[in-house]
């Protein structure tokens, strides 16, 4: 079965015959691929909406999959019990709707040792959620598909995961200045995406440099004063920005 760069991405992070929630699984092209690859020992799909509950259902049949994947509608994380499953993967959704599953089923990551998140945006707050619940950010990786930039972020349950991630964390100076990477920088950047930053990494940042510059000029046709402070403060974050990416980019070469 063929699945998107961005689908084989999530896949090739799951621990070897682990016990699989896809939360949010649309057709269920993840947990047949994985089931089918011998990667994922049993997985259950989980969907809220009526049309992909629907159109999973009919994946899982054709496929042959039906006793090794159990495909429940629910919201979040309440298609699971408590141990039912080690690795959970949340995709294609915003990071806010993301943590907010997480939180919402908390209970029921009793015994996971493996998150895979890809949000689409906002993924700072999954950075933050990990960080503040303890989770240790093993692994991040951005790619882009059809125009799309995507970040998968993959995070353990790990003993050490508090001293780990202080270092992970840690404010940094970046070679050749005096630009400081802060704890929150490392949130909003990815702490390990700009320890080995890659051209889709830039592509998106220059971007979201671009999109900035936007809100600056559009602020600065406001005549209130409220707007003065709002030009300013998108001004430092965007003059920040575009130094850390300049160093960065120094450094790559």
């Amino acid at each position: 079965m063929k699945i998107s760069s961005r689908l084989q991405q999530i896949a090739d992070r799951l621990p070897e015959g682990c016990r699989l929630a896809d939360i949010g699984s649309d057709h269920a092209l993840l947990p047949v691929s994985a089931v089918r690859s011998g990667r994922v020992s049993f997985a259950v799909a989980g969907e809220v909406s009526d049309g992909p509950f629907d159109a999973a259902r009919r994946q899982v049949a054709e496929a042959g999959e039906g006793h090794r994947i159990s495909v429940r509608k629910g919201n979040g994380l309440e298609v699971i019990t408590a141990g039912e499953v080690d690795t959970i993967t949340i995709a294609g959704m915003g990071g806010a709707l993301i943590v907010s599953i997480l939180t919402t089923g908390e209970d029921k990551l009793v015994g996971v040792k493996r998150l895979v998140l890809q949000p689409n945006v906002a993924e700072e707050l999954v950075r933050r959620y990990l960080l503040e619940r303890g989770w240790f950010l093993s692994e991040e990786v951005i790619l882009e598909e059809d125009g799309k930039i995507y970040e998968i972020l993959t995070a353990d349950a790990h003993p050490d995961a508090e001293q780990l991630n202080e270092e992970l964390y840690r404010e940094r100076t970046l070679p050749g200045g005096d630009i400081k990477l802060s704890r929150e920088l490392l949130l909003e950047l990815g702490p390990r995406l700009t320890a080995v930053p890659n051209d889709v990494f830039f592509r998106k940042w220059e971007s979201e440099l671009r999109k900035l510059d936007r809100i600056r000029k559009s602020i600065a046709t406001s005549s209130l004063e409220s707007s003065r402070e709002k030009e300013e403060e998108v001004g430092r974050i965007y003059a920040q920005l575009e130094e850390v990416l300049t160093c960065l980019q120094k450094d790559k070469q």
